[in-house]
């Protein structure tokens, strides 16, 4: 049975991907189930952080979002039976890849997945869906009412968050980066109910005529809004890269939160100088970091973790949440599709089996 691994390297360039093969211990484990993997996302691996964790391996399993078949149950598994369909993340520290095409995993970090729901759109998916979560529910508090600006709307977590507040009841403000995107994003309808655009206002900012906190300002009646939801900040105003000249700066982020707003940053390095802290303070504002493994990597919540992932594919399988389509790749481009996702060639890819 052939897995796919990572091979840390001392620096970016040298990490590579192989595909290695692997076995399965013949027993399972009284709690455990044997899962025949239909699909797998494939997403960056945050090298530093397994290291903060102290989990470092010669070869690091890749592919984590599985979706699949159970095939066997351990004697004390309570919530599955065999040929249940179930779906989940497995744990940073999961000793096999989820491109294996059977892996053994504890009951408790996978929930059903509704029939109709297609593999591929699930294993692409559910790592948004969680970050969306997180970040509306878990971190910003949203409630009906609540005024939500998500940079790049058009990114799949972007479009997550969108959907998701709309549900709930929120207005949505977001950027994009593309005239493509500005057009999609005005597009957006809901599948049910009131064919409402699902943006109040999609601010482009590729185009430098356009001012983010003068149309959020206008949008929201001077007062800003409730949630900022980035997807990356500039800290400073000198030369960028290219492909950070898009993105807002943080003062600009703090200027458009209104009172009691939350900022949601992904933005792992954020350093505030004192003006910006006051700022914050003066409108009583607060700062929260979104990792996307927080829920994998302390089973402290397990249970809320697992209500989250079950709403997710619910509110897929009714179209609440509509996922842009991603095209699967088979096994045997594995290796070079993650290299890409790793260096941001895109954004992730989608492994069927």
């Amino acid at each position: 049975m052939k897995g796919l691994y990572c091979r840390a390297g001392v620096n970016d360039a040298e990490t590579k991907f192989v595909i290695q093969e692997t076995t399965l211990p013949a027993a399972l484990d009284s709690h455990q189930v044997r899962v025949q993997v239909k699909a797998c996302g494939l997403s960056p691996l945050d090298l530093k952080l397994l290291s903060d964790l102290a989990i470092q391996k010669d070869l690091i399993p890749v592919g984590r979002e599985v979706v699949g078949v159970i095939l066997q149950v351990g004697s004390k598994v309570s919530f599955f039976q065999p040929d249940d369909e179930v779906v989940g993340v497995l744990p940073l520290d999961f000793p096999c890849s989820g491109l294996c095409d059977v892996i053994d995993i504890d009951e408790q970090h996978l929930v059903h997945k509704p029939e109709k729901l297609n593999w591929v759109c699930v294993a692409g998916t559910l790592r948004d869906g969680v970050c969306a979560y997180t970040a509306l529910h878990t971190h910003a508090r949203m409630a009906a009412g609540h005024t939500l600006l998500v940079m790049d709307g058009a990114s799949s977590f972007g479009l997550m968050c969108i959907q998701l507040a709309c549900y709930h009841g929120v207005k949505v403000l977001t950027t994009s980066h593309t005239p493509q995107q500005h057009t999609f994003l005005e597009q957006l309808r809901p599948s049910v109910g009131v064919q409402d655009p699902l943006v109040a206002r999609v601010i482009p900012v590729y185009d430098s005529s356009s001012d983010l906190l003068s149309v959020v300002l206008e949008e929201t009646g001077g007062l800003g809004v409730d949630i900022v939801i980035d997807s990356g900040v500039r800290l400073q105003e000198e030369e960028e890269p290219e492909e950070r000249k898009l993105l807002p700066h943080k003062h600009d982020i703090i200027s458009v939160l209104g009172v009691g707003g939350h900022w949601v940053t992904s933005h792992q390095d954020l350093q505030l100088d004192p003006p910006d802290s006051r700022l914050l303070y003066l409108k009583s504002a607060s700062v929260s970091f979104l990792n996307s493994e927080v829920w994998t990597a302390s089973s402290a919540q397990q249970g809320r973790y697992l209500h989250i992932l079950k709403d997710i594919v619910e509110k897929m399988s009714t179209g609440i949440l509509r996922p842009q389509p991603e095209e699967p790749v088979p096994l045997y481009e594995a290796t070079v599709a993650m290299e890409m996702v790793q260096c941001c060639q895109r954004r992730k890819a989608v492994v069927q089996l």
